[in-house]
């Protein structure tokens, strides 16, 4: 017996001498003997032996296996009394219904003419979803056929990116998706391989960009058993979770066990799950969950419980992105707030190109839900409007609502935006027009505005993995939809009026904590169609002629209201009318003019 010359980790079908096979190869350095059972063999009638080829690796050539077969490893380990049965840690395809079973699949999807390049970052607009509750049938969870059946809502919202949460195989039909058992798996009731990419094709289509979120900071904790856990039977103790783990005070996580990125292997099989999401399916950029958790044993700020590895894995991720492809965008969920994150590895940094601006989203939040407008504290608007990690806007995604500040789970339960304004009466006008409010300041502040699933259409409550959200609101709230997409088409400046709000410039020259009123400046390069004044009233009163400063003199024209009585019957339709900027400077602006506002809204005027 020889093992395989052939490259690869996995399964891998080969063609040779007009012969078809599949290379198996394997990390078990624990192991005394590999063998691979399945379809091909009759199970376990005629196993066959994989090769040692040196550094724990096995690895063989079968003639008898083909794309479609079914097969499983069979482990001896010497310490143990009978043999492990494991699923491919890097299967691609493993049947739940039928023992966990990994399944021989081929790359010969027909991508046809994609050729698709994400939109340059500052014009992103994302979309944040989950398959399983976007869109589904009464008993069964939403799957990539069912997407394909709303994506064209996605699109004339004017949305151009869709961030994914997880979709690797999980325990179960219904998950976050944070709970990852394979993870070089598609979650099989979402449809596999094939369908998936499907999705990234139309998607690709329509001009869209598929963002997906990654999990490496903890794997499981469910059915790690079947997959990667004691994968060889090896352990430290009888707490250590084998060798994908660390077995030391890093393993714990509240979340599963951490993988131990120190170990060459253990590296490569992450960086590996990374390059094949980017090059076989084609993923437009990454989100990486819990960063803060692959660099810290207790997920804090400090060099206390640092992880040297794991920063090192992270920089070692985000230059191999970078070297695939450089307009791939690497996002961190970190919520630590640290500039290092994203600056680049050369300077000694993470490398990630933007990281979620948690900063952002609290100040905004507290501001917007509280229930007294004396409370409101517009000096905190006005530095979440200026806070940029790296003086940066495409370094910065920003967000009112996301799927861990709305969601349910076990013991916890928490609610959107609409409900955090006023629980049990989120459809009522304060919550309404607080919360078209926050939704006018995210796509005018400078960062890459993401909205959860639902909220265009005025979802409330708590989102939950195993329902649907209430299409109906998009018909009851036409309104709010129709405003949503204005600002959508604002930020991606569609009209050619707002540039400014694509620029990472920002002046809140104007802040009236009394009243609650704060006015912002902002601009690309400036001129025409480029300066962009916004006025936000977080108050109940409502004002004729408010004096602001202007960056120019002449007419400015609104470009939006969210008091329009056509996004709700009972807005109040304030008089906000263009304005005549003239000489008489203002606000440490050149310029002044008059602008009407009404309460709790958001105006924006350009030239």
């Amino acid at each position: 017996m020889i093992a395989s010359t052939k490259p690869g980790m996995g399964s891998i079908p080969f063609t040779e001498n007009g012969q078809t096979g599949v290379t198996f190869r394997v990390w078990a350095p624990f192991a005394s003997n590999v063998e691979v059972v399945g379809d091909f063999t009759n199970w376990g009638q005629n196993p066959i032996e994989l090769v040692n080829e040196g550094d724990g690796i096995w690895s063989k050539d079968i003639f008898e296996a083909k794309v479609g077969s079914q097969y499983k490893y069979l482990i001896t380990n010497p310490s143990l009394p009978d043999k492990i049965w494991k699923s491919d840690p890097r299967g691609k395809l493993i049947h739940d219904n039928t023992n966990w079973n990994t399944e021989v699949v081929e790359d010969g999807f027909d991508w046809g003419n994609d050729n698709y390049i994400t939109a340059p970052w500052n014009e992103l607009v994302v979309y944040e979803l989950h398959i399983a509750s976007f869109h589904r049938s009464d008993n069964q969870p939403g799957n990539f056929d069912y997407f394909l059946q709303k994506l064209d809502h996605i699109v004339e919202m004017g949305f151009n990116a869709i961030l994914l949460l997880p979709i690797f195989g999980f325990p179960g039909k219904n998950s976050w998706g944070y709970n990852t058992a394979f993870p070089f798996d598609i979650e099989s009731a979402y449809g596999g391989p094939n369908l998936f990419k499907n999705l990234v094709k139309e998607s690709h289509k329509r001009g869209i960009a598929i963002i997906l979120d990654l999990v490496f900071n903890h794997f499981g904790p469910g059915e790690l058993d079947k997959s990667i856990r004691r994968f060889d039977g090896w352990k430290m103790h009888d707490n250590h979770d084998g060798i994908y783990f660390y077995h030391d005070w890093k393993s714990n996580t509240k979340f599963g066990s951490r993988p131990d990125y120190g170990r060459g292997q253990v590296r490569s099989y992450i960086r590996d799950n990374v390059l094949m999401w980017a090059e076989e399916y084609r993923i437009d950029g990454f989100r990486f969950d819990s960063t803060v958790n692959i660099r810290n044993a207790d997920g804090n700020e400090g060099e206390y419980g640092s992880i040297g590895e794991g920063w090192s894995l992270l920089q070692w991720l985000n230059d191999e992105i970078k070297a695939h492809a450089s307009w791939k965008i690497s996002i961190a969920e970190d919520l630590q707030n640290n500039d290092w994150i994203t600056k680049t590895t050369g300077e000694g940094g993470a490398g990630f190109d933007c990281q979620w601006n948690s900063f952002f989203f609290h100040a905004i939040d507290k501001n917007i839900t509280t229930s007294n407008d004396a409370d409101r504290n517009m000096h905190e608007v006005r530095n979440a409007l200026t806070y940029m990690h790296g003086g940066d806007l495409t370094k910065n995604m920003i967000y009112i609502n996301n799927h861990d500040e709305c969601g349910a789970m076990f013991n916890r339960v928490k609610y959107r935006l609409p409900e955090r304004i006023w629980f049990s009466n989120a459809d009522s006008w304060y919550a309404r027009k607080r919360s078209t409010l926050a939704a006018g300041v995210l796509f005018t502040a400078p960062g890459i505005p993401m909205v959860f699933q639902g909220d265009e259409f005025y979802e409330w409550g708590s989102w939950r993995d195993n329902k649907e959200i209430d299409w109906s609101k998009k018909q009851t709230f036409k309104g709010i939809v129709d405003l949503h997409k204005d600002l959508i088409k604002l930020r991606r400046n569609l009209h050619g009026v707002t540039k400014g709000l694509q620029g990472n410039n920002i002046n809140v020259y104007h802040l009236n904590n009394t009243n609650k009123v704060i006015a912002y400046h902002r601009w690309y390069r400036g001129g025409l169609g480029d300066d962009v004044v916004i006025v936000a009233n977080f108050g109940i009163e409502s004002y004729e002629n408010y004096t602001i400063g202007f960056p120019q003199a002449g007419l400015w024209k609104v470009r939006f209201n969210s008091d329009w009585n056509g996004y709700s019957s009972d807005f109040g339709n304030h008089s906000t009318h263009h304005t005549e900027a003239n000489f008489d400077g203002r606000d440490n602006m050149p310029f002044s003019g008059r602008v009407g506002i009404g309460p709790y809204s958001i105006v924006v005027l350009s030239q």
